[in-house]
């Protein structure tokens, strides 16, 4: 089983790389974050047209997550819990089963500055997210929590840790969230197959920073043990992140022997 998780960064904008990508990647689910779509706007032919079933939760402009399957899309929930959405989640959240496999495309909010009003809410959101994933799920069941977290992990997955400390996405506060969700009965999967440094997702469309390695690792693929220990490879597809119109942020993409 293959699964990959992309921010896409506006699917309007981006559909004909991500129909290019699942060609050639093949993955069995994809998980898609701001796609920045209304649901009744999202393009499901062409995903239908390549094999897939998907679900998506996007309100427009903003944000948006998608789920996209070719082994089975079941008992699809939005936001934290089978209730209406609460404002504050935003079209972030989406949780369906496929092939057996609990999968949760996560687009965790920015945060903007430390100790803003946003950067609160941040913290507070990944907080709801360990308390969803507790509530709806146990270490033991096959799990997969991928997406955005907008937080990179430790300092190897920072070009320069030393210019990054101070700022969104390294702080200690949001670290411990992710480590949390890790403490509950996550493991990274990327991290199994890759323990090194400098293997980033996400890269600033300014001042040549992707071509310069400066970027950040801030999509993630966590696993619980069943899953972690199966495992065989994984893999940040740059070359997804090149040529024309690119997103910001690069595929990532974790098999599994199941």
């Amino acid at each position: 089983m293959r699964i990959a998780t992309w921010n896409v960064n506006s699917l309007k904008v981006r559909l004909p790389r991500v129909e290019e990508w699942l060609a050639y990647a093949s993955p069995d689910v994809l998980c898609l974050q701001e796609t920045k779509m209304s649901d009744a706007a999202f393009p499901t032919m062409p995903f239908q047209a390549l094999g897939y079933e998907v679900a998506h939760h996007g309100s427009g402009r903003w944000n948006g997550v998608a789920i996209a399957s070719r082994i089975g899309l079941d008992d699809v929930v939005a936001g934290f819990s089978h209730a209406a959405e609460h404002d504050t989640v935003e079209s972030r959240l989406l949780s369906a089963t496929c092939g057996g496999t609990r999968v949760v495309s996560v687009y965790v909010p920015n945060g903007r500055a430390v100790g803003s009003e946003h950067y609160a809410a941040k913290l507070a959101w990944l907080g709801d997210l360990r308390h969803h994933i507790a509530a709806t799920c146990g270490p033991g069941d096959r799990v997969v929590v991928c997406g955005d977290f907008n937080v990179a992990p430790d300092d190897r997955d920072v070009w320069d840790p030393a210019r990054a400390h101070g700022g969104t996405h390294v702080s200690d506060a949001e670290r411990a969230e992710v480590q949390a969700l890790l403490d509950w009965g996550l493991v990274d999967a990327f991290r199994l197959q890759h323990p090194e440094g400098r293997l980033f997702s996400w890269w600033d469309y300014r001042a040549g920073d992707f071509h310069n390695h400066r970027g950040m690792r801030i999509d993630l693929v966590l696993v619980t043990r069943p899953l972690a220990e199966r495992v065989s490879f994984a893999l940040i597809d740059r070359n997804a992140r090149k040529g024309k119109l690119p997103s910001d942020h690069a595929p990532l993409l974790v098999d599994f022997e199941l």
